[in-house]
């Protein structure tokens, strides 16, 4: 496992996070071997949110805390405020619900799930802080926030002796999408919000890092096994991320390994400051994500797989 700093963390944080989307309610005995996998590979970040399953998946993941007695082993991520109509009191309910749920004083990164850009920017700085100052968060950021609000953000903390945003967690991956799987979403694969994070100095903490899984192979628009009214289809279907697909196949077989792993090894091996968010349904797959992190790629492996290079 690899680790990098995250500015008001005292903890290292794994580059891969495990992502618990998926989590069910009544699910443990298949959700804690999991973690547990994770955790024998040297993961320490775990990435929640309070809308995952309505609360489910928090559970989930402060069972198994309670269960382990390894709350202080672990970076956990708790996001909250999942609407564009967002305000500074919601994120406060919505966090004192989460920290119930986990079972946990404290999320070590709190993330907005979403922007509001109708509230001024400082609301939520000034809002974040108290959490901050009340020992709820360790630190905070926004996810689905667009540079420039982050920007925003931390030139009011700036101005007003407050602590800023330290991460930003946007969508992305090598597949660049046709479109937002859901409302109020942004992704990070364009290259000046590229740029932007590689010279800001916060992390990236990027969600659905593997495409939802199209650079498996999985999914095959030429052998109809996908509706065209799916989401796979819907979002990555197009003929840029055909040609990914073959150069990611060329190159894994070059390699000697799965597909899956170059794709993220791409996340991974970028220049900006990036976390990679997966979400494995099995242990096969979460193996798979876990040797992906020792798997370099070269600037020129980068720029030919997304294409660059033409």
């Amino acid at each position: 496992m690899r680790y990098a700093p995250v500015a008001g963390l005292d903890t290292p944080v794994s580059r891969l996070v495990l992502g618990s989307m998926a989590f069910g309610p009544d699910r443990s005995a298949h959700w804690f071997p999991l973690l547990d996998r994770y955790r024998d590979a040297g993961g320490n970040c775990v990435d929640t949110a309070a809308i995952y399953g309505n609360g489910a998946a928090e559970r989930t993941v402060g069972a198994w805390m309670a269960e382990r007695g390894n709350r202080d082993d672990i970076v956990l991520i708790g996001k909250g405020a999942c609407t564009t109509e967002c305000t500074p009191d919601l994120v406060s309910t919505e966090l004192d619900g989460s920290l119930r749920r986990l079972g946990t004083d404290h999320v070590d990164l709190y993330l907005m799930h979403r922007d509001n850009p109708d509230v001024p920017v400082g609301r939520f700085v000034e809002r974040l802080n108290e959490h901050l100052r009340a020992g709820q968060v360790r630190a905070f950021g926004g996810s689905n926030w667009s540079p420039r609000r982050l920007a925003e953000a931390n030139a009011y903390a700036e101005r007003h002796g407050l602590v800023g945003f330290a991460a930003g967690s946007p969508q992305f991956s090598l597949g660049h999408w046709n479109e937002p799987p859901w409302p109020g979403c942004l992704t990070a694969t364009d290259p000046p919000t590229r740029r932007w994070y590689a010279t800001s100095g916060l992390a990236l903490f990027a969600w659905s890092s593997q495409a939802s899984g199209f650079f498996t192979g999985r999914h095959s628009p030429a052998d109809g096994a996908v509706p065209p009214d799916t989401d796979p289809a819907r979002v990555w279907f197009n003929a840029g991320n055909i040609r990914r697909l073959e150069r990611v196949r060329a190159m894994a077989t070059r390699r000697g390994v799965p597909m899956a792993q170059i794709s993220l090894a791409y996340v991974l091996s970028q220049p900006a400051h990036v976390f990679a968010l997966t979400g494995p349904l099995t242990l096969g797959e979460l193996d798979d994500a876990v040797a992906a992190v020792d798997l370099s790629l070269t600037a020129d492996d980068l720029r030919h797989l997304d294409l660059e290079d033409d």
